[in-house]
């Protein structure tokens, strides 16, 4: 089982580093204007797991086609995804992303919108670029991806000013904001390699439980994470005035005055000073056991997903990354 586990690991690396080596040759060095292109190279040469391409990767190759013959979307998905954090960090007023000075920090929110514009344009121009690949299909399922994130995106920010949000509301929201880019990934890595229908369900599952087990888990770590990897301070999210899905849980089971207390806060947006004292109350209230039960929950159902498929190496590597989710506790 531990051979296993290290043959995933190292098929995971090496499809980590097929990104790495491709992501600063996708703008030359010396391309004009500076204003455009700079950002742009600054946004591409910045650190991250690569989980996203590195499932297209794998989910190509569960089906026989190589890892190198869909770079070109891998690549897409990863840009694309930068795209949606440049634009993401202008909407959530952030400073820092892993531990560098976001775009609209380092430059200003003009320069930020038009290296976001740029990137999503690239990540279609990539799509382009994949041999013997059903371009329609793909720009079709690629532009449903796009209209699902948005919806989930703007689902996200009107729950900041509305009083009441339900946690079935919540997972509507992350199916748009966060599934639908792994979702995408999975398919369309499963659609380039020749997945079956029943297949290409099954990776569309195992993409929207990953999903919820991620957002929920980034959820429960903005409250409780002690790595300094995490990057973010403590209580971000509920200084942003954001229902994330422990407090909801918490809601859910809350006094009229605990409900009063959280609602009032989130309104104006929480004092770091006031973070600890959330985190307690949240505590209490079951809303950290909550989210930590609804992440085993989703990342069951995406083992479970994942077992209708191909019981092949790429299915391991698959599994590796389940269990390392399973494990991104602190």
């Amino acid at each position: 089982m531990e051979t296993v586990r290290q043959e995933a690991a190292a098929q995971v690396a090496r499809l980590r580093r097929l990104v790495e080596q491709a992501l600063p040759d996708l703008v030359e060095a010396t391309r004009e204007p500076v204003e455009l292109y700079e950002p742009v190279r600054y946004v591409l040469s910045g650190t991250g797991k690569r989980m996203r391409p590195v499932l297209l990767m794998l989910a190509a190759e569960l089906y026989g086609r190589p890892a190198e013959s869909v770079l070109p979307a891998a690549l897409a998905v990863e840009v694309f995804h930068a795209f949606t954090l440049v634009h993401d960090d202008i909407m959530d007023h952030a400073a820092e992303r892993r531990g560098r000075p976001t775009v609209h920090v380092k430059w200003d929110e003009a320069t930020a919108l038009l290296c976001g514009d740029y990137l999503m344009g690239l990540s279609y121009a990539l799509l382009g670029q994949v041999e013997n690949a059903p371009l329609a299909r793909v720009l079709a399922m690629f532009h449903r991806m796009v209209e699902r994130l948005c919806e989930g995106q703007a689902l996200d920010k009107s729950f900041e000013t509305r009083a009441h949000v339900s946690v079935a509301e919540y997972l509507q929201m992350v199916d748009g904001k966060t599934s639908a880019l792994l979702e995408l990934c999975l398919q369309l890595g499963g659609l380039l390699g020749g997945a079956g229908v029943a297949d290409l369900q099954a990776l569309e599952q195992l993409g929207r439980n990953l999903g919820r087990a991620f957002q929920i888990q980034d959820d429960l770590l903005d409250l409780t994470a002690t790595s300094p990897q995490w990057g973010k301070p403590i209580g971000a999210d509920l200084m942003e005035g954001k229902k994330t899905f422990p407090v909801l849980a918490a809601l859910e089971q809350a006094s009229d005055g605990e409900r009063v207390w959280f609602e009032e806060r989130l309104r104006r947006r929480f004092r770091p000073e006031e973070v600890p004292e959330a985190r307690e109350r949240l505590e209490r209230l079951g809303g950290l056991e909550a989210a930590r039960q609804a992440v085993d929950r989703y990342l069951q159902e995406a083992r479970a997903a994942l077992a209708q498929l191909p019981d092949r190496p790429p299915a391991q590597a698959l599994a590796w990354f389940l269990d390392q989710l399973a494990q991104r506790r602190h």
